[in-house]
């Protein structure tokens, strides 16, 4: 299983895992309880519930470069084009906008 903190203006926002069934994707409830809280995507709004899906919510998918900038990631990382989560986490740390993906794995400052 891979799991990354999705975070909205540098809050936790949620939790993205991926395993054996597909994605799923989940508010932290923390960030639910925020008053100035607001979904990171419209395709995803505010809920306590998961959202799964087989594939890749297509928000996230589209965080992800193409292009030339996607085949530089491919090439550099040794990454699968088809494995969207592998390119999310190692692409989107750093978005433009508000959200960013951070892996689980990594260490934390």
């Amino acid at each position: 299983m891979r799991k990354a903190e999705i975070k909205m203006h540098d809050k936790t926002a949620g939790w993205l895992t991926q395993d054996e069934n597909g994605y799923h994707f989940i508010y932290d409830p923390s960030y639910l309880a925020l008053p100035d809280k607001e979904p990171v995507s419209l395709t995803l709004p505010l809920q306590e519930a998961p959202y799964d899906n087989k594939v890749l919510f297509s928000f996230f998918d589209g965080l992800i470069p193409e292009g030339w900038l996607l085949d530089i990631a491919e090439k550099n990382w040794k990454i699968n084009p088809r494995d969207r989560m592998g390119l999310l986490l190692a692409c989107c740390k750093d978005c433009i906008g508000a959200v960013s993906i951070t892996s689980m794995t990594e260490e934390k400052s």
